[in-house]
């Protein structure tokens, strides 16, 4: 009796899944590492069909290509004893490999057949596409909020970032998992951006590199700048260290034809500046700073000219005078944590930072507040806005939520080492509150402690999934009490700049300023 060939029905499938991991559609090139997962009917042979490169010439002369199944491996039961039904490849995409499709990528088809002759085949869900070497793939960034991750780990944060790029750098795009692109940035060096921050350009274009110009370095009245012509808008990634303060900048793709750098009048914050070329498709620009305490720097394209603008300290250290922008979290539509109670973050934010604005200004400071209203502010429209208003220093206010009762206390957080003296001294003072100490938190990936521009720190006031906490947080005198000690801690950390300012400098060079 010969056995049907046909595909099983909906409820007779003898593969019940097949997926890519991760099940996003994919982009893949030579090297890179294809995995699948499938579930099927134990005891079977599972494959994907593959079309391999040209094989031997056929009987016209001309070569053909061989057609084979790449099988999968069924995974053993957890006793050991027989297959459990799920079947796993790790493989590896080779140049002749086309089981990856079309240019616009194909899924990818899984067939299997049991000893008894049975036959089933399913189609992943995601698509891949293989990518040509010969034609690499360029994008070019399309906002100047850009950014790079690391890799492709999420949270309700977002992936891990490297740091912000310009508008219009030049990318080479290498891979893809669903809405994020691996981009080549040096040998050995990749990470990833959203597909939504840049515009794909035709395949086959020239690889980002450059050769660096002779810089300039020079100042103004608020700005120290270091000016390095490129070729191209390559990507880059900076990093401000302390202890000594200084300011490195890796760009990605740039080899050094530097031969001077011009230092013209005006500069107050650079002391010193070189350069080195750990790799050959990296260079690495060494600013060294005068001052402890940094106040935020930018880079940014000017035509092809990479242009790193440092920012000085404020002319009198203390807070009169100082402009401060204070961020009400969420509002709108956003309405953030809420609490048992019924009340709702954006409420008590709000209410705390109007009277952190009564108090900073009763201290000669100039506020800018990023909301003064229940009204929708996406963080992205915050930080263009802040960009443009330049504030000495920002602090964003918000209400710590947890899926436990028993978390309390507050908390204060900034992303960069350089920022966080503000984090900390503000930290010591809202502990005064008689809130419990929750910590001072670094490396925090939220989109208002991303900018460089300016010190900033965000201020998890208190928890209000705790029921205590809950209820001071309803106090109004309580909520005054937090705008006070914000305040003090502002002023904390401008006074302690001041006294450390010039730390590590000589007399002379204090005097001069």
């Amino acid at each position: 009796m010969l056995l049907p060939l046909t595909r099983p029905a909906a409820a007779q499938r003898l593969i019940t899944s097949a997926e890519l991991v991760p099940n996003k559609d994919q982009w893949l090139q030579p090297g890179d590492r294809l995995q699948l997962r499938v579930k099927a009917q134990p005891g079977a042979r599972v494959a994907v069909l593959q079309t391999s490169g040209p094989g031997l010439p056929g009987p016209d002369g001309k070569s053909t290509k061989v057609l084979r199944d790449v099988p999968l491996t069924e995974l053993p039961t957890a006793d050991g004893k027989g297959g459990s039904g799920t079947y796993q490849l790790s493989y590896v995409v080779q140049p002749t490999d086309t089981l990856l499709g079309t240019a616009a990528g194909r899924p990818l088809k899984l067939r299997l057949r049991l000893p008894d002759g049975r036959r089933d085949s399913l189609l992943t869900t995601a698509t891949v596409r293989l990518l040509n070497p010969a034609l690499p793939q360029l994008a070019r960034t399309s906002t100047s909020l850009a950014y790079l991750n690391y890799g492709l780990g999420e949270d309700r944060l977002g992936g891990a970032k490297i740091g912000y790029l310009d508008s219009l750098v030049l990318l080479h795009v290498t891979g893809r998992v669903g809405e994020y692109l691996r981009v080549r940035l040096a040998e050995g060096q990749t990470a990833w951006v959203p597909d939504e921050t840049v515009r794909l350009l035709p395949p086959g274009g020239f690889q980002p590199q450059s050769l660096t110009g002779s810089w300039s370095v020079s100042g103004d009245e608020q700005y120290d700048y270091v000016r390095v012509p490129l070729q191209e808008r390559l990507p880059y990634r900076s990093q401000l260290q302390v202890e000594p303060t200084r300011l490195i900048i890796d760009v990605f793709g740039a080899t050094s034809n530097t031969n001077w750098i011009t230092q013209r009048a005006g500069l107050r914050e650079i002391t010193n500046l070189s350069y080195e070329q750990p790799q050959p498709d990296v260079f690495r620009i060494v600013i060294n700073l005068r001052h402890r305490q940094n106040w935020g720097y930018s880079i940014a394209y000017v035509n092809n000219v990479l242009t790193i603008r440092v920012r000085r300290p404020p002319a009198r250290l203390e807070l009169k005078g100082l402009t401060v922008a204070v961020d009400a979290g969420h509002g709108g539509d956003n309405q953030g944590a809420v609490g048992a109670s019924g009340v709702m973050e954006k409420t008590l934010t709000l209410s705390i930072a109007q009277k952190l604005r009564a108090e900073l200004e009763k201290a000669g400071a100039t506020v800018l507040m990023t909301r003064d209203a229940d009204v929708s502010v996406g963080n992205e429209l915050r930080v263009r806005r802040l960009r443009k208003l330049m504030p000495h220093l920002l602090v964003s206010v918000h209400i710590n939520s947890t899926g436990s009762a028993e978390a309390k206390g507050t908390a204060t957080f900034y992303r960069y080492v350089a920022f966080q003296p503000l984090s900390k001294a503000i930290y010591e003072e809202m502990v005064q509150t008689g809130l419990a100490p929750w910590g001072n938190v670094g490396s925090f990936n939220f989109g208002l402690n991303g900018p460089t521009e300016y010190p900033n720190a965000l201020v998890e006031t208190a928890f209000i999934s705790n029921p205590d906490d809950e209820k001071r947080l309803l106090n109004p005198a309580f909520q005054q009490q937090v705008a006070e000690r914000i305040t003090a801690g502002i002023k904390s950390f401008v006074e302690g700049t001041r006294a450390k300012r010039f730390l590590g400098h000589s007399r002379t060079e204090a005097e001069e300023q």
